[in-house]
């Protein structure tokens, strides 16, 4: 893809170097410049000096600061592609520099928690919708920006990075962030879909890593793919129940960033959520397990929040719950499975 003429070019930032936020900026820099925010001073020297990240090549086009000031000024347009572990503690870093007239997209498929002062997640019995926030809505409530959209669908980094063919969602309650999110990433083998229901996509992106975790471990146990199909179809019931409790649209559930995430990151092993279950199958602890993944398995986190709110509303998420077990109670993933396969499912379809 050639580059636009430079009076057509705008500087785009991208906060956070993982390797999908990596795939973004490559991605972005096919056309335009990109001020690319790393922490690791380390990082920013390599891409700045060598034009590589962690060894391997990228765009001129990209350039690296740790300094939020001068991203926000160079920038109009922010990718954020940040952990939601450390997502609000960014947000915040970034939120003196950030204005009304900013745009942020956020690629980040987890969920954050909205407690009193000094309140954790152990401290609570329940929780309700009002303790969850979305990546947007930490946005929201952190800077002036409101312009917001998210960025969600079957984009595993690795492939994005070789440039193999996919799609995503843009997502936001205004068509001038999906025009923009599309204008800036479309390309010949990248499609870009938009959605307005920018909660209902965000929820797609995070739930669908409950049953990713569940997928591995189906995996790690040996069985086979009339079990994987059982575990996506009943996941994908629950993956709506929970996210119509939290406000999203079953449009959304059934799109690109709800079923067509799922069933990728069920069936892959470049999906760090399926990578847990599938290790966890095969005796490893979780503690072993988180201490030597490179990134964030969010769906690990997403289970422990989701019990907590199952729990104070009332509903039934047997495959969340039986996870939970599995990954903080010890119970073993072979009676787990036992207990869903005599789970009192009343109708195939009962969402509807």
């Amino acid at each position: 893809m050639t580059l636009k003429n430079s009076s057509e070019e705008k500087t785009i930032g991208v906060v956070g170097l993982g390797s999908f936020g990596t795939a973004i900026a490559r991605m972005l820099a096919e056309k335009n410049p990109v001020v690319a925010y790393a922490r690791r001073a380390e990082l920013v020297d390599e891409i700045n000096q060598n034009h590589s990240i962690d060894g391997q090549p990228v765009s001129k086009n990209i350039i690296a600061t740790q300094d939020p000031e001068m991203l926000c000024k160079s920038c109009e347009i922010l990718f954020f592609m940040v952990p939601s572990s450390a997502f609000q503690e960014v947000v915040r870093a970034f939120s003196p520099y950030l204005y009304p007239y900013h745009i942020i997209i956020h690629g980040t498929k987890g969920l954050c928690l909205n407690l009193p002062n000094g309140k954790s997640l152990s401290d609570m019995k329940v929780i309700s919708r009002e303790n969850i926030l979305t990546m947007s809505e930490v946005i929201l409530k952190e800077t002036v920006v409101v312009r917001v959209g998210c960025l969600a669908g079957p984009n595993l980094a690795k492939e994005l990075s070789k440039g193999q063919p996919a799609a995503t969602v843009v997502a936001s309650k205004y068509n001038e962030v999906i025009h923009q999110g599309q204008n800036l990433l479309r390309s010949d083998k990248f499609q870009v879909y938009g959605n307005s229901d920018i909660i209902g996509v965000e929820l797609s992106g995070v739930l669908k890593n409950i049953i990713a975790i569940a997928s591995g471990a189906l995996a790690g146990l040996g069985l086979g793919e009339n079990a994987k199909g059982l575990l996506i179809s009943r996941g994908m019931v629950e993956l709506i129940y929970l996210g119509n409790a939290l406000g999203g649209s079953l449009k959304s559930f059934v799109g690109l960033a709800g079923i067509g995430d799922l069933v990728t990151t069920c069936n892959s092993t470049l999906s760090r959520n399926y990578t847990v279950g599938y290790r966890l199958a095969q005796g490893e602890s979780l503690e072993t397990i988180q201490n030597t993944m490179s990134e964030v398995a969010e769906g690990i986190n997403t289970v422990r929040l989701m019990k907590t709110f199952v729990e104070g509303t009332g509903m039934r998420a047997p495959i969340t719950e039986n996870l939970y077990k599995v990954l903080f109670e010890d119970l073993l993933i072979e009676d787990a499975l036992q207990y869903l396969m005599k789970y009192p499912f009343s109708v195939d379809v009962d969402f509807l």
